[in-house]
This record gives structure tokens, sequence and C-alpha cells, in this order.
């Protein structure tokens, strides 16, 4: 079984920064694409970033510049940091991992519980 916890997030004002990170623990035998999404009240769930195994990143237009994702491929654990915040970044984000278990031959997606990020103005 793999289950993949978030921690962080929280209130800050607009301009400021905040951390979020999501670790992985279980049968992993290895983790492909980490990503991060959010959904803000009233609205679909989309896809803020995105990070590949060798490290390749990929960017909402949104937040390019002011986020950044990254990945511990030896602890199992994603973090996105983000800066120059502003109140519409206000969301819950929510933390996926493709994961390869070690008793399968193929790649599962799993979520994260989500984290509230809430940004004043």
């Amino acid at each position: 079984q793999v289950q993949l916890v978030q921690s962080g997030g929280g209130l800050v004002q607009a301009g400021g920064s905040l951390d979020v990170s999501c670790a992985a623990s279980g049968s992993i035998l290895r983790v492909n694409t980490w990503g991060w999404y959010r959904q803000a009240p009233g609205q679909q769930r989309e896809l803020v970033a995105q990070i590949f195994r060798g490290a390749v990143e990929n960017y909402q237009d949104s937040v390019k510049g002011r986020f950044t994702i990254s990945r511990d491929d030896v602890l199992n654990i994603v973090y996105l940091r983000m800066n120059s915040l502003k109140p519409e970044d206000t969301a819950v984000y929510y933390c996926t991992a493709d994961v390869q278990a070690t008793d399968s031959n193929s790649y599962r997606t799993y979520w994260g519980q989500g984290t509230q990020v809430t940004v004043s103005s």
C-alpha cells in the first residue's frame, strides 16, 4: 500500500512565499512523475506543476517564474516552493505520484490529502 502525506501550506499575504511538500511511503519501487494540482472553490482542479524522472519540470503558465517544483528520489518527497503569491493562488493543493509498487509491473497514480493555501490581499 502506498500513501502520500502532505505538509506545509497555510496563510500568507500577497507577495509572500510558502512551501508545501508531499512524502510517499509504502511498498515503493520507484516514482515516475510527481505533480501538484490545485482546486479553488467553485472551480475545477487544475495542474500546477509536474516533475518527471530526470528532473524535467513543467509548469502552468500562471505560475512560471514564481513556483518551483523539486524532488528527492531517495526520500520519495516532492516539494513546491511558491514565491510572489497572489490571491488567485488561493486553493487546496494536492500532490500526485505515479508509483510503481514493489509487487507490480505498472504505475498507478496516488493522491495526497490536500493542503489549504490562502493568500490574502
